[in-house]
């Protein structure tokens, strides 16, 4: 135990100081995220630094809680650009089963997603992108050009 324990120190103290201060300093300014993840019950997995930005992942209960996530974050800084979030949310939207006729739910548009990968995420099936697609056609004129702050409409 003590060996690995003193290996990961030792790695931490040489390489890891500028993501420590880093870490530190992004957590502080996105602070309000976090408590209203907390706050909404999303399950977080992961707080660190990626690349030079603020990493977090989590589950969120419903879609309605990731959405009021992702509201805090626009609110702490509209670009976002030194933080990468991904959250996902149930299908269903509530965590419950979803009756005979659901009602669509809205999805605004992040950097990195394309249709396939929301469609992944909200079916559990990346090639079910046409759907979202053709919901929302009055918006999108091809499937490959999605844009950060679109908000689609998902059947």
């Amino acid at each position: 135990m003590g060996i690995f324990d003193k290996d990961k120190t030792d790695a931490g103290a040489s390489a890891g100081t500028g993501d420590a201060q880093q870490l530190a300093a992004l957590k502080k300014k996105y602070q309000s995220v976090l408590d209203e993840m907390y706050a909404q019950k999303v399950q977080v997995k992961s707080v660190q630094v990626e690349n030079g930005k603020l990493a977090i992942r989590g589950q969120a209960p419903s879609a309605d809680a990731k959405n009021r996530v992702w509201d805090k974050i626009k609110a702490v800084d509209a670009a976002h650009s030194d933080l990468m979030v991904d959250v996902g949310a149930p299908a269903g939207g509530v965590g419950g089963p979803a009756g005979p006729a659901s009602a669509p739910r809205s999805y605004t548009v992040q950097k990195g997603d394309t249709l396939s990968k929301i469609s992944k995420e909200h079916y559990g099936d990346a090639n079910k992108y046409m759907k979202i697609f053709e919901a929302n056609k009055d918006k999108l004129k091809d499937p490959d050009k999605i844009q950060v702050g679109q908000v689609l409409v998902i059947p």
